[in-house]
């Protein structure tokens, strides 16, 4: 371990120096893994129960049983009180779980929890004599303020993106876009804090994709998530290469289903169908779920105009998840996906008149394996192999005007996750690994319909790797502070080499009797760039066109913020200020008129705003309101830094990047109603993105859209619901920016009936 360190010191040393330092990460990675095989670690997609039970007279309780379950499955977990009253439960997924502590001659204690991966809560239990019979006291809320979250972090649910409209439809990012503050949808890319260069995560491991703006595709079916945990900023130094958010999906696993499958179809406007089956069953040690997927409608992407013209989407997936507990102290987990998306690009009518049929296809394979291993309470060791392949093709019509455009982008990626994590009274710390190798394919070529006789074509083949390591600790210096310090070390080889040290700083303070928790933070980040490049045939027509090309360099980015999180009654209100800077900030652009996107950074970027969040706990025992609103800026300044360039001079001062919108709020509920009927509702408001055709500083007009859901439970199995998107049909100009597929309209009104079926075999 020593060696370990020393190389790791030596390495920041020259980061912070200026000086390369002839030494690879991924000879630390090797020298860690054989470190790790002995000793133990975390995934970071767990988290950890701890808890003290003390009796009337705040005597510790010894042998009292502690049931750790999950709230909407069979998974759990059983512990026994020490001699000082306390116990821990590791390797606990994310999500929502019942702690349930029974002892001879007490009443049974119950308390609700959310876990969040990488947590340590503290639970105390303070048991009351008892009759006979058993009397069961539950919390009001489950922990609705986790006073050792540094990062802000939004749960949504399994039960939430079922019952949200529109949530669960399988080309659909609603879940987050309705329950995150900061995240909208902007040229049918999902954006977070004014950037989209987000890491998605299944099972807490990252799912590698260093490619810009290529795909439009979603990564998972909505339907097939248990919890997704949604972080923005503030992260643990085991995340960093996609700063402006991380969505861990933790998928359905099986412990929820007994021999069960369950039956989605949906029918509606445009043509539309949305289908899956899947089914799932579980013993003691073993669970097993698997589903299949199919979508087509006639409106896939936003289209140039309000009319939708040759605009279908059709496509397919599956997914299988695989849990074998061995023992106690030994679990295996095993998720896969596949998913293929065809997309036809929208038309206007000057585009349908001539004929042009342009069409994208994408697909996406995962298979991701991971070995969790207790050596103790509080000592876990985690090996995470994974494999990932990611395509996107554009194909343009041999027919298109000017310029017809085929391009086709391969991408492979194979690497592991490996984490050390220890936990105790005060410290919860964790030292781990990540990387990656790369490669890439594609192809491009360009055919001019405009007399010129261009035609030229390239293929090529680049290669790259990651290596990361990273150390933090946890601290609990006080019962009402916790600290947090950690640094992730950064190795990247592609068309360049560079290192990254990325240093975090954090606090969080539970202010006493209120129980109000105010968290700031420091921290700086580090995105390799894409392995994209622009050479041969390529770059001469880029000269032609005034344009060339300058080797991408790594995004680094700093980011401090401050926050307070209030619990009331069950309530739970969040005010988050962030603040970031970017050097080299990615995004963007296209060759000429072609529709050829490479990726670019830009000298920097500032982005800024506050968050404001509000959850429910159950009114009336029918259902929950939610409430979400960003007030943000996202600026651009300096000139194009790396990739496709004019080399004009930089604008004076800073810059509205194309999806800056102001303020962004959604208001939702969730109701179940008389007759076993359930209603949700979300009201989107915008203030309207950047107007890209206004020579000054401006802004598209103010847009509010609202959805709403009615449905009925028939018997036990079958239930029935009717979903209208942008009920009152308000169409407006979503954005004019320069980007996949030009100019984008609002989603017209979707209107669709959904059957859901439960069944056994």
């Amino acid at each position: 371990m020593a060696s370990i360190l020393e190389e790791g010191v030596r390495l920041l040393a020259g980061m912070v120096q200026g000086k390369e330092v002839p030494v690879k990460l991924s000879s630390i990675f090797a020298s860690v893994l054989l470190f790790l095989v002995p000793a133990a670690v975390r995934a970071t997609v767990f988290g950890s129960v701890r808890g003290v039970v003390h009796d009337p007279d705040h005597r510790p309780v010894e042998g009292a049983r502690v049931v750790v379950k999950s709230s909407n499955s069979d998974y759990s977990k059983t512990a026994t009180t020490g001699v000082d009253g306390d116990f821990e439960t590791t390797s606990i997924p994310v999500g929502e779980y019942q702690v349930t502590v029974t002892r001879d001659k007490f009443a049974t204690s119950v308390q609700e929890i959310v876990v969040g991966s990488g947590n340590s809560p503290v639970l105390h239990f303070q048991l009351t004599i008892g009759a006979v019979r058993e009397s069961v006291n539950v919390s009001e809320a489950a922990l609705v303020v986790n006073p050792e979250q540094m990062t802000p972090t939004t749960m949504i649910s399994r039960g939430e993106i079922a019952t949200t409209p529109g949530a669960d439809l399988s080309n659909s990012l609603t879940a987050i876009t309705d329950y995150v503050p900061g995240a909208w949808m902007a040229h049918d890319q999902l954006h977070m804090r004014g950037g989209h260069q987000v890491t998605w995560a299944i099972d807490g491991v990252p799912i590698p994709n260093t490619n810009i703006a290529s795909n439009v595709g979603p990564q998972i079916d909505p339907k097939d998530i248990d919890y997704l945990e949604v972080q923005r900023g503030g992260y643990s130094s085991a995340y960093g290469d996609r700063s402006y958010g991380v969505l861990n999906a933790v998928t359905r696993t099986g412990f929820e289903r007994n021999s069960e499958g369950e039956l989605f179809t949906t029918f509606g406007t445009f043509h539309q169908t949305n289908d899956q089956v899947n089914f799932g069953s579980h013993t003691e040690k073993f669970a097993y779920y698997a589903s299949i997927n199919g979508n087509r409608s006639d409106y896939g992407l936003a289209t140039p105009g309000p009319d939708v013209l040759h605009d279908r989407v059709w496509g397919l997936g599956g997914m299988a998840t695989l849990i074998y507990n061995r023992d106690a102290n030994n679990q295996f987990r095993l998720v896969s996906s596949l998913r293929r998306d065809d997309y036809q690009i929208p038309n206007d009518p000057d585009a349908q008149a001539a004929g042009t049929r342009d069409i994208e296809r994408e697909r996406d394979a995962l298979a991701n394996f991971s070995w969790v291993h207790t050596f103790q309470p509080g000592l876990l060791l985690t090996i995470s192999p994974f494999y990932h392949y990611n395509r996107a093709n554009y194909d343009g019509d041999p027919n298109d005007a000017p310029i017809s455009t085929t391009q086709h982008r391969g991408s492979q990626y194979g690497g592991a996750q490996l984490a050390l994590n220890k936990v105790t009274a005060r410290h919860n710390a964790s030292i781990g690994i990540y990387g990656f190798g790369q490669r890439d394919d594609e192809s491009v070529s360009l055919i001019a319909n405009d007399g010129s006789g261009l035609s030229l074509a390239q293929d090529k083949a680049t290669t790259g790797h990651l290596d990361a390591l990273f150390f933090e600790d946890q601290y609990k210096a006080l019962s009402w502070l916790t600290l947090i310090a950690g640094v992730r070390l950064t190795h990247f080889t592609g068309a360049i080499s560079e290192n990254a040290a990325s240093p975090r700083l954090g606090g969080a303070i539970r202010i006493p009797h209120l129980n109000w928790v105010l968290r700031g933070f420091w921290g700086e980040y580090y995105q390799a760039p894409p392995l994209s490049t622009v050479a041969g045939p390529l770059l001469d027509f880029a000269a032609s066109q005034g344009l060339g090309f300058i080797t991408l360099r790594g995004e680094r980015d700093q980011e401090h913020q401050f926050g307070l999180t209030v619990p009331m009654r069950g309530w739970a209100f969040e005010v988050n200020n962030y603040h970031q800077r970017a050097r080299n900030y990615f995004d963007h652009n296209a060759i000429g008129n072609s529709n050829v996107f490479f990726p670019l950074t830009i000298d920097g970027a500032r982005l800024y705003g506050w968050e404001v969040s509000v959850r429910s706990p159950r009114l009336l025992r029918r259902g929950e309101v939610y409430f979400s609103y960003a007030y943000s800026h996202a600026y651009g300044s300096g000139a194009v830094s790396g990739g496709l360039t004019d080399f004009s001079p930089p604008t004076n001062g800073y810059f509205l990047l194309d999806h800056d919108q102001r303020h962004t709020l959604h208001a939702g509920f969730n109701f179940n109603l008389p007759y076993r009927m359930v209603a949700a509702g979300n009201l989107y408001v915008g203030s309207g993105f950047t107007d890209g055709s206004s020579d000054l500083p401006a802004h598209l007009q103010q847009h509010t859209t609202f959805d709403l859901t009615v449905g009925k439970t028939v018997g036990e199995n079958l239930t029935l619901s009717a979903t209208a998107l942008n009920l009152t049909n308000r169409r407006f100009l979503l954005d004019n920016s320069t980007t996949f597929g030009g100019t984008h309209y609002a989603d017209p009104r979707q209107v669709y009936v959904q059957l859901k079926y439960r069944f056994h075999y």
